[in-house]
């Protein structure tokens, strides 16, 4: 089964691609610029930048409000947890009595 190194035949032509015939006429080759061949180059660097722009000019479009929601469900959470405690019991009854 041809383990050598040499092809079996009488005459060697040469290994393939190379095979001492006349050559080839009217190959045409095609080669990539480098951007293409690159097509992420950057994307990373413009990503991060890009992102922190935008979050720079749109803060108070949702910063504003998130922080107004964090502030209002700190409040409520621990209005909640006083409304359960003992003082919070008290407090309540005393305000049904007098209300």
């Amino acid at each position: 089964m041809g383990g050598g190194s040499v092809p079996e035949g009488t005459r060697f032509m040469g290994w393939w691609g190379n095979m001492g015939g006349p050559t080839q006429r009217g190959i045409v080759t095609y080669s990539l610029s480098p951007f293409a061949q690159r097509p992420l180059a950057g994307t990373l660097h413009a990503a991060i930048f890009n992102s922190a722009r935008r979050i720079r000019q749109n803060i108070f479009y949702w910063g504003v409000p998130m922080a107004a929601y964090y502030g209002i469900y700190t409040w409520a959470n621990s209005y909640n947890e006083f409304l359960n405690s003992k003082a919070g019991h008290l407090a309540e009854a005393q305000h049904e009595i007098r209300g």
